[in-house]
């Protein structure tokens, strides 16, 4: 089974922390593709271990992302 899942990396001092909030899952590393590779060994070793009711209790399959515009001061 293959899911389409959301992975969103932010610089952090010297590294970057990536997560998937689909599974609320996170990992860091170095660079960027670090980081993206290491979220993705995350999920993978979350679904090897999870139980299905596991898995079904934290996969939301919708998540937006989107920019907000606020106004401050």
């Amino acid at each position: 089974m293959k899911y389409q899942l959301t992975a969103v990396i932010e610089r952090e001092g010297d590294g970057y922390v990536s997560s998937c909030p689909e599974l609320d899952v996170a990992s860091q590393g170095n660079t960027i593709e670090k980081a993206r590779a290491n979220l993705i060994e995350a999920v993978q070793l979350f679904f090897e271990t999870a139980s299905p009711r596991e898995t079904q209790n934290r996969l939301h399959e919708e998540v937006y992302i989107t920019q907000l515009e606020v106004a401050v001061g």
